[in-house]
């Protein structure tokens, strides 16, 4: 019996600004599904060159009445990153808060628009720590 990863779903509220929060983090669109009859978009985003490994947000065109205001339930997305500090810092930037600082400099946690939990870890070897990381705090859960 053969296996094979599909992708991860997730339901977001406001499709534009989920979008926006992935590609912040260097996801692609990789492909798009409008369903009329379905009254719902489905939009798939990956790592550049992974298209196999696929995120795909369910956006649900009457809204999503139910969807739970914390999806803690659902785990997380994690993704490795060839520098966490350089990403932290990106993200900061453009006001995506760091619930879990990369203290380690091998771990960080931010939350998406719709408060999807996304780790991410630094390829290979941790960092060496540095500020500001080694002494921020966590912020909110992650």
């Amino acid at each position: 019996m053969g296996l094979k990863y599909l992708h991860t779903m997730v339901r977001v509220l406001d499709l534009n600004k989920s979008i926006e929060f992935f590609k912040l983090l260097g996801l692609e669109e990789t492909r798009r599904v409008s369903n009329e009859s379905g009254r719902f978009t489905l939009v798939f985003l990956a790592p550049p060159g992974q298209p196999e490994c696929p995120i795909e947000l369910t956006y649900n065109w009457d809204g999503d009445e139910g969807l739970p205001s914390d999806s803690r339930h659902f785990g997380h997305l994690a993704y490795s990153v060839s520098n966490i500090y350089d990403i932290c810092r990106h993200l900061m930037e453009k006001g995506v808060e760091i619930n879990r600082p990369p203290r380690d400099g091998h771990m960080a946690f931010v939350r998406s628009p719709d408060n999807i939990s996304i780790e991410l870890l630094q390829e290979g070897d941790p960092l060496e720590p540095q500020e500001p990381w080694a002494s921020m705090g966590n912020t909110g859960s992650w």
